[in-house]
């Protein structure tokens, strides 16, 4: 089993955490028959990974508690605890600075809007109230250095201004100092309180004005990469207009609707829930969930999908499924899933801030003990210097670089109908060097098709033609086997009354048209009755190298026509082959099908090593053999029948994953519409991640260090600090949400 399959954990930073991972809480089992009904909070001030792994340190090895479940989207924890323990934990996560607060029922949070007058108040009118004082205070300072009443009215104001934006900074930094951990909360404590005690107190207001509106605009853009997955929730329809036991129509909510139901949905409508089309023919828009570009052409059997948009005519469905269990809203407890695990990348600056917080607080300390000996300051300038490299140092823009990028990646992926299970996932992609396809329902459609119909006498008219081929689809149209249905759907003409029709298990159909016996025969049968001459064989041969299944129409006398269905390949495969041979990549098909057949799709294709005749077990054996040659090997096939492949290779792909429960559990990878040029696009769009990635960290480590040395050796000033950290800050979140403009091909 590969690294990029084994599970990862978010218990670790955003937002700057400085210390060390958290040890896991136990999540609930499902097989733990005594684990308490988990109760829902929410929390407000939980908007990134550091608020997840400080909750999580404040809780472990509490007694009583039994699991946490966390979903930083929503701001929501839930607790599943025994006894007095729900309360004792709720008093000690308020002790580190949070207020969680009680949800009811088991649905989504209703979290408030931001636009609302209470939610302007709490995040942006404070820090904008704050910086205004600020300034006055800045302005006070200014204007009468000397007068000992001003100075006290703004010291008032700055203090005033601090509590206004800093109060919910300084009750979680004060507990994190408690506890002995430095993180970003602790430091920009420690920086403005010192700042002020030191008289730079409209410094120290500004310095945390200015921080609140950062920690504003980086939630604001850090809900916006969330929200850009959970916006598709929106798309459904919270009505439908479901047919009641009277046979009247009626609008109820979705979540009412039961399995079974039939729901009309009207022209220019949204599905409201997943279901099997019963009554109708529309064209779908399906972009929302497979990111298909051309509407879908729906009839009676046809699967569709909630959010997708109804665009010709009524149609009524059969719903196949409830609300919260709809293919939008797997993407989504799927999405959110991979969130929660950490990519490489992101363990890599989780592991790094451990050591770089705790060191600069070190340096920050030696500068204030040791800068009035070596560089000559006193001690007030030396403290002040201090101060400032703690503010120049706080590690927000580094860790909260990784989480940006990594959701926006995967929000990315999912509009152009690419589930990707997992920042790790996201991020190995473009060690790719080697995709083993399966043939059948990945290369090619899945389904038999007539692909040819050939008189055997070839000086035959139209007409004649035209009733041959009425004779074929007369006697296919009574069979219900594949390549009977084939040959009855790739002819167009009318079919016959067929009398006294019989199935010849393993040779074919028989019956009487117009008095007169025919037979639908393989070629064994047609061999059988003798009616098989050299000229035929060859024929016959040419059909059978290119892998057709070969079906002959004939009369008591003679062979008449030459039937060849074949499955054939997408349209798309040979552009998709194409495309991962440009990145490098070797495409290698493994099936079970012949080997003949399968090297006709290979040729088609354009893959040139090919392998027939596999049973599981020797996929399985070539994903080994291809990952030891080859390097990191992806398998792409339809996540049931190819598992063991799916399970062995670095990194699974699942063709056709929208509506299948199974293929969305199997692979890491899913793609929702069958289109193998998702596979090019997946590696090109954890390329660009990586390539984000890597800017917004030497973005945030190159800022840093340029205004840490000028702390050090010039004389920055704690506004150069703070528009350091903030412009640091803000420039990785919006770099990383520069992948939600991804695009196909690009």
């Amino acid at each position: 089993m590969s690294p990029a399959h084994q599970n990862q954990h978010a218990d670790a930073a955003c937002c700057g955490s400085g210390s060390a991972a958290a040890p896991a809480v136990r999540e609930p089992a499902a097989s733990d028959a005594m684990t308490p009904e988990p109760q829902r909070f929410r929390i407000a001030n939980m908007d990134c990974a550091n608020e997840e792994s400080e909750i999580r340190r404040t809780l472990d090895g509490m007694a009583g508690i039994r699991g946490l479940k966390f979903n930083l989207g929503d701001r929501e924890l839930a607790i599943a605890a025994d006894g007095p323990a729900l309360q004792q934990a709720l008093d000690a996560i308020r002790k580190a600075g949070f207020k969680p607060e009680p949800l009811g029922g088991t649905g989504p949070s209703a979290t408030a809007a931001t636009t609302s007058p209470a939610g302007f108040w709490t995040t942006w009118g404070k820090s904008l109230g704050a910086l205004g004082l600020a300034v006055v205070a800045e302005g006070l300072a200014f204007a009468f250095p000397d007068s000992m009443p001003v100075k006290a009215l703004g010291m008032a104001l700055a203090a005033a201004g601090i509590a206004l934006s800093g109060f919910s900074v300084y009750g979680k930094g004060l507990a994190a100092l408690r506890q002995g951990r430095l993180n970003i909360n602790a430091l920009m404590t420690v920086a403005v309180t010192g700042a002020f005690l030191i008289g730079q107190w409209p410094e120290a207001a500004m310095v945390m004005a200015l921080y609140a509106i950062a920690e504003a605009i980086e939630a604001r853009a850090v809900d916006r990469a969330r929200g850009a997955i959970k916006s598709l929730l929106a798309l459904a329809p919270e009505q439908a207009e479901v047919r009641q036991d009277d046979g009247r129509w009626a609008r109820i909510s979705v979540k009412e609707v039961t399995m079974g139901a039939t729901v009309r949905i009207r022209p220019g409508e949204r599905v409201p829930l997943d279901g099997v089309v019963s009554l109708g023919q529309s064209a779908i828009d399906q972009s929302p969930v497979t990111g298909e570009s051309l509407p879908v052409e729906k009839s009676p059997g046809d699967e569709v999908f909630a959010g997708t948009i109804n665009q010709a005519a009524a149609l009524e469905i059969r719903v196949t499924a409830p609300a919260s269990d709809s293919t939008l809203a797997r993407i989504i407890h799927a999405v959110e899933q991979a969130q929660s695990s950490r990519a490489p990348t992101q363990r890599f600056v989780d592991r790094f801030a451990a050591i770089y917080t705790p060191a600069v607080f070190v340096l920050a300390v030696a500068v204030a003990l040791l800068a009035p000996w070596l560089m000559g300051l006193t001690w007030m300038q030396a403290a002040y210097k201090a101060l400032v490299l703690l503010v120049i140092a706080c590690p927000c823009a580094l860790v909260i670089a990784t989480p940006v990028t990594v959701v926006s990646g995967l929000a990315a992926g999912a509009r152009r109908g690419i589930l990707i299970k997992g920042g790790v996932y996201l991020e190995e992609a473009r060690k790719i060097k080697v995709v083993a396809l399966d043939k059948t329902g990945t290369i090619t459609e899945g389904k038999p098709k007539l692909v040819a119909f050939e008189p055997v006498d070839a000086g035959l008219g139209k007409q004649s033609l035209e009733g041959l081929e009425k004779l074929a689809r007369s006697l296919a149209a009574r069979s219900d086997h594949p390549v009977s249905k084939a040959i009855a759907d790739g002819v167009s003409t009318a079919a016959q009354e067929v009398g006294e029709f019989q199935a010849v298990a393993g040779r074919g159909v028989q019956g009487v048209i117009d008095g007169q016996p025919y037979v639908l025969a393989n070629h064994r049968w047609i061999e059988e009755r003798g009616q098989c001459s050299a000229e035929l064989e060859v024929r016959l041969a040419l059909h059978e190298q290119a892998g057709r299944t070969v079906t002959l129409l004939a009369s008591s006398e003679r062979v008449m026509a030459i039937c060849a269905v074949a499955d054939t390949i997408k349209p798309s495969s040979a552009q998709a082959v194409a495309d991962l041979k440009v990145l490098g990549v070797t495409p290698v098909m493994l099936t079970g099908d012949n080997l003949a057949t399968a090297q006709t799709v290979g040729t088609q294709a354009g893959i040139a090593e090919v392998r027939g005749n596999l049973l599981p077990d020797d996929k399985l054996q070539a994903i080994g053999e291809l990952q030891q040659r080859l390097g990191v090997t992806a398998m792409t096939g339809d996540g049931i029948n190819d598992a063991p492949a799916l399970a062995k290779a670095d990194i699974g792909f699942a063709m056709g994953g929208a509506g299948t429960h199974t293929a969305m559990e199997a692979a890491d990878v899913v793609v929702m519409n069958d289109d193998l040029r998702r596979l090019p696009e997946t590696i090109r769009l954890s390329r660009r991640t990586h390539a984000v990635l890597w800017q917004n960290i030497a973005l945030a480590l190159g800022i840093k260090l340029v205004f840490l040395l000028l702390a050090i050796f010039d004389d920055a000033s704690m506004w150069m600090a703070v528009f350091a950290d903030m412009g640091a800050s803000l420039l990785v979140v919006f770099n990383g949400l520069r992948l939600l403009r991804q695009r196909a091909g690009r």
